[in-house]
């Protein structure tokens, strides 16, 4: 062989049948296994103007390019051009750009809460799944989405990334045990952190099993009289980072603290904050600074040279567990980042609020499928692995399509390194009960 390398060879672009998503055919399994298609084509109802593709196609093939990391809906033209994809998913063609961008803004106001109710369906379903867990950990949080044009609803308001930017503001419910999206919703840029969030909290209740313990974590924008009195009256016990008032700043000083470390030491004590229908029960977390940090920024209220943060609970464990078991709600970041790099939740696809709505609810259903996938179907050593390795490991292995004595064939490499996870999630799918 020539040391400079392969000369003469001829290069044709004729292959037909070659794809870089084989995997796919994964995905493609489980869905059918669940019955997800004739399930969406039961539930929601919507008149359709050509029958070229059913509804449950259309809202598939918006999902398939979020999963596979087709990021725009310009870039899902893509798969229109690989046949052994659209033989796999049993699409009769995939759905070029213009026509998903319009059937999104046509059929949001009439779709998005019929879509809704059935994810809530569907959460219902899996939260259960493999077992039913003794109690649900619930994580509220919102996030800003930049937004760069002139989107309905994007407008100035929350935005710490870009301050001044327009932007979306999505509010989001996560369970902390299985890391499913339990509700979302699009918000304009202007919205308070914590408007709707007794709204989606009612709809999760109504699908959660009533016998278990429900516990429930937020940030300090959810601080509020009203939304703690909701709480208690669905026999929530909560934690929820207090918003720091002059008038609770000056309790944190004349407090008593045990020692629990050489720098941290806390508190307990009852306050009614104004306007709030009766005292709580607070815990304050006082942590001892360096010279070094003392002299520097921070984000916590500073009283001699002590950092001091506030959560309001009804949870009666010892004041240092409480502030140990809100540190575990950082898990909920991950999940919004992973919504916001690996998912679309949040983009606006279309200059229409409803339209860019139903596209951030579908969002929230990839991800959730694709738990559900991990979850119920790969080995427990890839219960961890992020979407963009699964997608590398699993679903974008190359894939032949051939036909030997009339019958079709998927092959892969042979060298492929994960043939055994390939074969172990195949057996795993074939034990899901459809849910139709």
């Amino acid at each position: 062989m020539s040391r400079h390398g392969a000369r003469n060879i001829r290069i044709a672009f004729t292959s037909a049948q070659l794809s870089h998503f084989g995997g796919v055919y994964l995905l493609h399994q489980f869905f059918q296994h669940l019955g997800l298609r004739t399930f969406l084509n039961y539930s929601i109802s919507y008149p359709q103007r050509n029958n070229r593709y059913t509804l449950s196609e259309l809202l598939i093939a918006l999902m398939y390019p979020m999963i596979l990391g087709l990021e725009k809906i310009e870039v899902s033209a893509l798969l229109g051009t690989n046949g052994v994809f659209q033989y796999i998913t049993g699409l009769p063609s995939f759905p070029n750009p213009t026509t998903l961008r319009r059937f999104l803004i046509r059929s949001a106001p009439e779709i998005l809460p019929q879509l809704r109710a059935v994810h809530d369906d569907l959460r219902a379903h899996f939260i259960c799944l493999p077992a039913t867990p003794s109690s649900f950990w619930l994580d509220c949080d919102s996030t800003a989405h930049t937004l760069y044009g002139n989107q309905e609803g994007a407008v100035k308001g929350y935005n710490p990334g870009h301050p001044g930017k327009k932007s979306y503001h999505p509010l989001v419910i996560t369970e902390a045990h299985g890391r499913d999206c339990l509700a979302g919703v699009l918000r304009p840029g202007n919205a308070h952190t914590a408007t709707g969030v007794v709204d989606l909290l009612y709809n999760v209740l109504d699908f959660l099993p009533h016998h278990n313990r429900i516990r429930l974590r937020a940030d300090a924008g959810f601080y509020n009289g009203d939304f703690v009195a909701y709480l208690k009256g669905k026999n929530i016990t909560f934690s929820i980072v207090a918003h720091l008032t002059q008038a609770l700043k000056r309790r944190l000083g004349a407090l008593r603290y045990a020692l629990i470390s050489p720098v941290f030491s806390v508190a307990t004590f009852r306050y009614q904050p104004h306007g709030w229908e009766s005292q709580e029960r607070f815990v304050a977390l006082r942590r001892k600074l360096s010279n070094e940090t003392a002299d520097s920024q921070t984000t916590l209220f500073t009283l001699d040279r002590h950092a001091y943060s506030v959560i309001v609970t009804n949870l009666t464990m010892e004041p240092y567990n409480v502030f140990r078991y809100y540190q575990e709600r950082a898990a909920m970041e991950r999940i919004i980042r992973t919504l916001k790099e690996d998912y679309p939740f949040g983009q606006a696809p279309t200059t229409a609020f409803d339209a860019n709505a139903l596209y951030a609810e579908l969002s929230l259903l990839a991800y959730n499928l694709m738990t559900w996938f991990k979850r119920l179907c790969l080995p427990d050593d890839w219960q961890s692995f992020t979407l963009p390795t699964i997608r590398h490991r699993l679903l974008m292995i190359p894939g032949e399509l051939v036909r030997t004595r009339n019958v079709p064939t998927l092959r892969f490499p042979r060298n492929s390194p994960h043939q055994d996870v390939f074969s172990y999630a195949l057996l795993k799918i074939e034990e899901i009960v459809p849910i139709v």
